[in-house]
């Protein structure tokens, strides 16, 4: 009997930890419900941004929505609409002036990306200083995901349904490309379509971060799920529910912090990435660190 009240206890405890932030705090499940309409946008996405050895692109691409929240900003506040449209437009016109200049110059997409990137955030920095205020430009570069709406929510949730979709349409030339881009080159538009499509989802899905995680943030929830799960996966479809699932993870285990030891929501589920990260760099069995070591010493004997 006092076996099963103390398991009880237990249970009692272990629920009122890491379930009742959720279902006593309507700020929370909206942060834990679009932190994963994010996920199921972005991590794909970022999937295909490590195959194709893009990250650090779209490192550049996060910062260079900037300047487009920060004119919206100017005009209209934090408006929702705003700042995604001006987002939205901000990112992609550096994503087809990157495009262009690679195609008709010498220079190649990483080098003209550099460039505009670093361009478009000394002018975002700048037009965000013309209002001196700090607490402002902190929501812009580190989001605050504990104060989304339900408005909020639909765009997010409509951003990650667009994606999806989108994300299917181009699945099949964005693996060839993979796998042989040299092929798909020769193939008409479909390099050009799964090229500027990619780059599309790429910035949508960084506009829904920047609402959410902000600006310098929304790029860890694409890459550090995708880059955890080659350490436990091979193949692109388990890799997909491999990152989706770490990525779900990241997510409550970041907001369960954030809520105990009142830290700020984004950096906290980034920083929980980064563990499971870390942890599957050195424990993954496909290529972790523990494994290659074990094998060069078995190799050597």
């Amino acid at each position: 009997m006092n076996m099963h009240l103390g398991a009880s206890k237990v249970q009692l405890s272990m629920d009122s930890i890491f379930v009742s932030p959720f279902t006593d705090y309507v700020f929370m499940q909206r942060a834990l419900i679009g932190s994963l309409a994010v996920c199921l946008g972005a991590v794909p996405v970022g999937i295909f941004m490590t195959l194709r050895r893009m990250s650090l692109t779209g490192d550049a691409m996060a910062h260079a929505i900037l300047p487009g929240a920060a004119f919206a900003y100017l005009l209209s506040g934090l408006s929702l609409i705003g700042l995604t449209v001006g987002g939205l437009i901000a990112g992609l016109v550096v994503a087809a002036l990157a495009g262009w200049v690679a195609r008709t110059t010498q220079l190649h997409e990483d080098t003209s990306l550099a460039a505009f990137y670093l361009i478009s955030l000394a002018l975002g920095v700048l037009v965000i200083s013309l209002e001196h205020s700090n607490v402002d430009l902190f929501h812009v570069l580190f989001g605050n995901i504990l104060a989304l709406d339900n408005t909020a929510l639909w765009l997010l949730a409509g951003i990650a349904t667009i994606s999806v979709l989108v994300m299917a349409w181009l699945y099949r030339p964005l693996v060839i490309e993979c796998v042989d881009s040299s092929f798909l080159l020769v193939s008409g538009r479909a390099s050009l379509i799964a090229h500027y499509g990619f780059l599309f989802l790429l910035v949508i899905n960084l506009v829904a971060g920047f609402h959410a995680l902000g600006t310098l943030m929304a790029i860890g929830i694409m890459i550090l799920p995708a880059a955890a799960a080659r350490f436990w996966a091979k193949t692109l479809d388990v890799i997909m529910i491999t990152s989706i699932l770490i990525s779900f993870f990241g997510c409550y285990s970041g907001l369960i912090l954030s809520f105990y030891f009142d830290v700020p929501a984004g950096p906290a589920i980034v920083l929980s990435l980064g563990v499971v990260y870390i942890a599957s760099l050195m424990f993954g069995y496909n290529g972790g660190f523990l494994v290659k070591n074990r094998e060069t010493r078995h190799l050597a004997g």
